[in-house]
């Protein structure tokens, strides 16, 4: 799912060296999930316009169906657990995860 969340967040396909970088794995994993997913249909290769050589990734119209289904379900899954939440909750909520990110060490 990692693999599909960058696509989908990517303003454009990716080389597989992006794809380790994002998401936190070496080069060789990344072509082996990059592999699995094109098996399974849900990401596609492209040639590389500025080299030949090289390909980039990108979602298919079913990956990027799975990973709205994905969002969609997680979306429901935080309305739901917010639900008893009241709005100053959740406006306390927010707040100390906007903290919290801003302290997340970098890199």
């Amino acid at each position: 799912m990692r693999l599909l969340e960058t696509l989908a967040q990517a303003s454009g396909p990716l080389s597989v060296g992006e794809i380790a970088d994002a998401i936190g794995v070496d080069q060789p994993r990344a072509s082996r999930l990059v592999q699995q997913g094109v098996e399974l249909g849900v990401v596609r290769r492209e040639a590389d316009p500025d080299d030949a050589r090289r390909t980039r990734v990108a979602l298919t119209d079913a990956g990027s169906a799975l990973v709205r289904g994905f969002r969609g379900d997680r979306r429901e899954a935080v309305d739901r657990a917010l639900s008893s939440f009241t709005e100053q909750e959740r406006a306390d909520l927010a707040r100390l995860l906007n903290k919290l990110a801003d302290g997340w060490p970098q890199g």
